[in-house]
């Protein structure tokens, strides 16, 4: 089940991704920062949003593993701007995003109990899919500067483990 949150990452990632393909379209540094940034931070929200309201021990410690490790990368994201010198720059990409996740928020905050652990695990799992796939097809293969790529291929593989772990968890929920 994708949810709007994860169809607007996808709608504007993928189906973007055509047009970014081409050299002159490609997402800038500044772009891909706040990008990047906002997916993490929307993460975050979720994540507090899930630790709050689920009583599963299983899924709250998920969250908490969620809101941990990307408020670990956003702050390596901050310190490496600083240390660049660059201004993170505002996008539709991440207008979308942010547009999504708060519709997401509302949905969720509708639900209680095995619904919500259920609907906020399955949005986790295709939320990680899409966004692995955006940093492996678009995000990082746009990035020119050297540092921030390094720090998106270390975010993916973070990422990656976070996609196993919310399948592993969906599984449980079952």
């Amino acid at each position: 089940m994708f949810t709007r949150y994860t169809a607007a990452l996808a709608a504007l990632l993928f189906v973007s991704a055509a047009p970014f393909a081409q050299a002159a379209d490609k997402p800038t540094d500044p772009q891909i920062a706040h990008i990047a940034y906002t997916a993490g931070v929307l993460d975050i929200e979720a994540a507090k949003q899930a630790i709050k309201t689920s009583k599963n021990t299983e899924v709250v410690a998920f969250a908490k593993d969620m809101e941990r490790d990307h408020e670990a990368v956003n702050k390596q994201a901050l310190d490496l701007v600083k240390k660049l010198k660059v201004k993170p720059e505002d996008n539709a990409t991440s207008q979308a995003l942010t547009k999504a996740a708060e519709e997401e928020h509302a949905k969720l905050a509708k639900l209680k109990g095995a619904a919500f652990d259920k609907a906020y695990i399955e949005n986790e799992v295709a939320y990680h899919k899409q966004v692995n796939g955006a940093l492996e097809t678009l995000l990082i293969p746009s990035a020119s500067n050297a540092e921030l790529k390094s720090l998106l291929e270390t975010g993916l593989k973070i990422f990656q483990g976070h996609e196993q772990h919310a399948e592993h968890v969906a599984g449980m929920l079952k």
